[in-house]
């Protein structure tokens, strides 16, 4: 199925987890915030999020400063 990650179009698996779409992307246990058409996934979902086909994902790390 293809969703849009960050604008761009992505095709990922069928039952495709934001989880599965971070290994994918190679940030898993990075300090990130996920976006789903515009509704926060929370951390704690991110294994049981499943994307539907069209979806509109934005990823936004998480920067410190001072």
């Amino acid at each position: 199925m293809k969703i849009f990650v960050n604008g761009e179009p992505r095709q990922v698996q069928d039952a495709c987890s934001v989880q599965d779409l971070l290994a994918e992307m190679d940030i898993v246990g990075q300090r990130l915030a996920v976006e789903v058409n515009e509704e926060i996934v929370s951390k704690s979902h991110h294994e049981d999020y499943s994307f539907s086909d069209g979806d509109k994902v934005e990823i936004v790390h998480a920067i410190g400063g001072g």
